[in-house]
């Protein structure tokens, strides 16, 4: 192998080193959330970043792209709806979308500031989904105990339907076939001396 040839791999490396997000930050691909209601993302970083900024924006993450971030002498920061909480201890920093709407569906970033280089993100897609419209009787909503008494009705049934049912017609054909009326053997000759004319 030439020199050149057993040093290609650096430049690979340098270049995966450099990739936004590259083994340095992670978090889910995606995240869902209710309008009305509200989302949490956390995202992990490796230890080398535990005092450097951390933040969330909207992609592209370009000026003015900086959602909320944390300060060096504040671990939690809020901005509006959005709020953001470094927990070095655990190597976690979670972004909070309060009060969601429909418009802050989209992709964002979990970003590292780190100075005189690439920042590290990781790309969140954000989804948010219509609140149920609110049912128009009086009665409360159900409650987990009435959603477990429901579900087990509908087991029952399906087993009424698909156990019950027919063991039951099955038990009574049984029933019926050995309680039939049995013809004497000389019924069965008169019958077929009858046919045979």
């Amino acid at each position: 192998m030439t020199p050149r040839g057993r040093a290609g791999w650096l430049p690979s490396a340098l270049l995966l080193l450099q990739l936004p997000g590259c083994l340095s930050l992670s978090g889910p691909r995606s995240v869902t959330g209710i309008v009305g209601g509200s989302l949490s993302v956390e995202c992990r970083y490796q230890e080398a970043f535990v005092d450097d900024i951390k933040y969330w924006c909207k992609h592209p993450c370009v000026p003015p792209w900086k959602m909320v971030e944390t300060r060096e002498s504040a671990r939690e920061v809020s901005r509006g709806r959005v709020s953001i909480r470094d927990r070095p201890a655990s190597l976690t920093f979670t972004v909070t979308l309060e009060s969601l709407r429909e418009e802050d569906a989209g992709t964002y970033g979990c970003g590292i500031y780190v100075p005189r280089s690439a920042d590290p993100t990781f790309q969140v897609e954000v989804s948010v989904i219509p609140a149920r419209s609110p049912k128009r009787s009086t009665s409360t909503p159900e409650s987990p105990t009435s959603l477990a008494m429901s579900l087990l009705g509908s087991v029952h049934l399906l087993l009424l339907v698909f156990l019950k049912v027919p063991l039951l017609l099955g038990m009574l054909g049984a029933v019926l076939w050995v309680n039939r009326p049995l013809r004497r053997p000389a019924d069965r000759w008169n019958q077929s001396t009858y046919e045979n004319w």
